[in-house]
Parts: C-alpha cells; sequence; structure tokens
C-alpha cells in the first residue's frame, strides 16, 4: 500500500496530475480546495473515486482522497484546525492533519494538534492509525514556557506507541532532520523539516519504503514537498468501492 502527503500550496486542481504516475492508494492533500466546487478529469476520478475535505475557504482546506472507502469517523475537533478522521475500507484510522495559525495567539499550528490530541487521545489508544499531514512544526521551535510543545505532542504519541516514521527509518533525532519538506517561500535556502507521517506498531513494522520529494521537481509547484510510503500489507483491493 502506498500513501503520500502533500502540502500542494494551493490549487490542485492544476497539481494532481503530478501525482497521477505514482501507484498510491491514498493521498493527503493540505491547502487542497474543496472537490466540490472542482471539475477533476474522469481519469482522476477514476484514480481516486473517494474523498472528505473540510475547510473555512473553498480554495484551502485539507482532503483526503482514497481508492478504497472512507467513512468519516466524526471525532470532535474541538474547533482546532485542521482534522480529518475517517476509517479507511473499515481496516484502519487515518488522521489527516494541516496544523493551521487558526487565528489563535495562544495555541497555534502545534499547539491545535496538541488541543486535538487532548480530545481524541484516548480513541487512537491500541488503534490501527495512520497520522499524515503538514504540521508546521519543528523541535527546534520549543519554548521552555510552553507545555505544549512540538515535543511534548511527539512524546505524547509515542505513549500511544504511534511514532514518526521519518526518524524511524532514517534514524535521524527529532530536531536534526536531514532531510527537509518546506523550503519557506520557495527559497532553497530556508529548508525545515514541518510535514510528518506518523504510524501505530503494525505499520510501522510493515514500512517498506519513505522517501521526500525532490525540490528540484517539486518546488516548481509548492514550497513543500510531498511525502511517499510504502507499506507491506495484505491487499485491500478486493474492497474497493
Amino acid at each position: 500500500m502506498n500513501i503520500i502527503s502533500w502540502n500542494c500550496n494551493g490549487a490542485f486542481r492544476k497539481k494532481y496530475k503530478y501525482l497521477m504516475e505514482y501507484n498510491c492508494e491514498i493521498v493527503v492533500i493540505q491547502e487542497c480546495e474543496d472537490p466540490n466546487t472542482v471539475n477533476y478529469s474522469e481519469e482522476f476520478k477514476t484514480f481516486m473515486p473517494n474523498f472528505i475535505w473540510v475547510g473555512d475557504n473553498k480554495n484551502r482546506g485539507l482532503a483526503v482522497f482514497s481508492k478504497y472507502t472512507l467513512n468519516d469517523n466524526l471525532w470532535d475537533t474541538g474547533g482546532n484546525k485542521y482534522f480529518i478522521s475517517c476509517k479507511v475500507n473499515n481496516e484502519f484510522n487515518l488522521l489527516g492533519v494541516w496544523c493551521h495559525k487558526a487565528n489563535s495567539e495562544t495555541f497555534p499550528y502545534i499547539g491545535q494538534m496538541w488541543r486535538y490530541l487532548q480530545i481524541n487521545k484516548e480513541k487512537m489508544r491500541d488503534k490501527d492509525i495512520l497520522i499524515c499531514g503538514d504540521f508546521n512544526s519543528n523541535k527546534i521551535w520549543d519554548r521552555r514556557s510552553r507545555w505544549w510543545n512540538h515535543s511534548d505532542v511527539f512524546n505524547e504519541l509515542e505513549e500511544l506507541n504511534i511514532k514518526s516514521l521519518y526518524h524511524q527509518y532514517y534514524k535521524d533525532e527529532q530536531g536534526k532532520e536531514t532531510i527537509p519538506t518546506l523550503y519557506h517561500t520557495k527559497n532553497i535556502e530556508k529548508p525545515y523539516h514541518v510535514d510528518y507521517i506518523l504510524a501505530s506498531e503494525k505499520f510501522c513494522d510493515s514500512l517498506l519504503n519513505f522517501k521526500i520529494g525532490d525540490p528540484k521537481k517539486w518546488l516548481e509547484v509548492s514550497d513543500h514537498m510531498p511525502i511517499f510510503v510504502e507499506f507491506k500489507t495484505r491487499d485491500l483491493s478486493k474492497n474497493y468501492k
């Protein structure tokens, strides 16, 4: 099973073709316009027939597209932005994330994830789950005076046995990542690692490949690089609906 998570930097209707060459079953797209307002090609509708989208602005939201059925878990977001929790093909849970400033002076970005986690972490306990998205966060921005730092969020997830696949795969330490996911304002001199895919034990054990897109290809369309993951899992295709 192959999954892509990507902050497309808007106008996904003009960029989805960049993903068509990849044999993926699920894509999680941040800064995606409402698919209900877009006339995608029949090719893409066949490629990814099912989707869930959330957002306050029809031009910038969070979407999960899939070849598999998606059933919204309807987990309480507490007004935090933006999160999609869904059951994929009745097989496992997927949480799409785009940590937004959300006009919050107290809990922007990773603070939104921390608050969401306080509401829903018991629902994640002992579940097969993937968490994919743009967290807009890194350990380098931790503050001593804050109790909801990047490190606090990732430590709480580790307590649930949900781990960052990048750090599992490349053995880098948090805050010392050697492969960026963001080149701020498309400036190659401003690299950061702010996008993540995390997974429960089942997926950690079946991870085959983890790759971050090459800026030579992707910077022309977004300042974020897509994340590609491949798992060794049983074929779900017989359950396509």
